[in-house]
């Protein structure tokens, strides 16, 4: 009896000293990482940092936290920011956000406001800390420009997985829910007001291939940069439309897709009117496109679902043989 209560001593002063000195050391860890981004320009700043949870995890907790990269024009404020961990299993972490959050981009402000969103992160155990699976979910998220309430996107859940592959390999799969579009959007994609204002569902499978992989260096210096992207499936739904994409498109050096994705468009001469009013689609061309287009729907069997190459060129987008706007430019800041 003895001996067995001398080993419980022995092993719970052994744990309690794993656990001080781990929790120090992760202190001391973010106090040097703080510092190094100061050195750097950046604005790095937080009124306390505290581990907490012992004996069995190391909960990091921040009070005011504040970050701004000089380089990206980026910034992010938040009350509180919370990284969780199992003591014996340290590169699982769980990251809490508060409700409320500020975010800044280069053009301007925005206020994140969300319902119990966290995410599960595993981390590769070296000091790269490069993520191998990662899983964000919100039970609600609302964005709104800063001083402009009448301008609120939301959404009424939000899940969003990505798992690295070989290589620079990932693959990310999205399921958001009840996207409220703001006003000017709305106004700008639905102009007669045709649909409802609220996408009902959206969910995408697909591989992106970066040119250096996701790990610290992507906060610190650059951010990866997107050059080939794969939907396996992509599915949304908005009031009586229905889409599907799928196929592959590389990214040029300057940013912008190359390649081929083929949509399929349930009553899809609504969306040839919705491009018409919103003055995508040139009025003279209007009646011409869709004559085309459903010429190719009956040839493929189904007048109301048209199956049509939507291409990436030299800069533009073109649906079939038509020219419909500049592409998207697809470079994270």
């Amino acid at each position: 009896m003895r001996l067995l209560l001398a080993v419980l001593i022995l092993g719970a002063s052994l744990w309690g000293g794993y656990w001080f000195v781990g929790s120090r050391g992760i202190e001391a860890g973010f106090s040097r990482w703080f510092d190094a981004r100061r050195t750097d320009g950046w604005v790095a700043e937080t009124r306390a940092l505290d581990v907490q949870g012992f004996p069995n995890r190391f909960d990091t907790a921040f009070t005011d936290l504040a970050l701004a990269d000089p380089r990206s024009g980026l910034a992010w404020e938040v009350p509180y920011f919370q990284i969780n961990a199992l003591s014996y299993r340290p590169n699982h972490v769980i990251a809490v956000w508060p409700e409320r959050q500020l975010l800044a981009t280069p053009q301007e402000k925005f206020l994140l406001e969300s319902r119990d969103m966290r995410a599960s992160l595993v981390i590769a155990p070296d000091t790269a800390l490069a993520p191998r699976r990662m899983t964000l979910t919100a039970g609600f998220l609302r964005v709104t420009p800063q001083g402009r309430t009448d301008e609120t996107s939301a959404l009424s859940a939000l899940s969003l997985a990505a798992e690295r592959l070989e290589g620079f390999d990932y693959r990310l799969g999205l399921r958001a829910e009840g996207l409220t579009l703001a006003a000017p959007w709305h106004t700008l994609l639905d102009p007669e007001n045709r649909l409802p204002r609220q996408i009902s569902g959206v969910t995408a499978d697909l591989t992106v291939t970066f040119d250096k992989p996701w790990d610290r260096s992507a906060i610190e210096r650059a951010r990866p940069q997107p050059t080939r992207i794969k939907v396996a499936l992509a599915n949304g739904r908005w009031g009586d439309l229905h889409l599907q994409a799928a196929g592959t498109v590389d990214v040029d050096a300057r940013g912008f897709p190359e390649g081929e994705i083929t949509l399929k468009a349930r009553n899809w001469r609504e969306i040839v009117t919705l491009m018409r009013v919103a003055g995508v689609l040139p009025e003279s061309m209007a009646q011409t496109v869709e004559n085309g287009l459903g010429m190719m729907a009956r040839m493929a069997g189904n007048p109301e679902t048209l199956d049509v190459p939507l291409g990436f060129s030299d800069g533009r987008v073109w649906l079939g043989p038509v020219p419909i706007g500049p592409a998207p430019l697809l470079r994270l800041r």
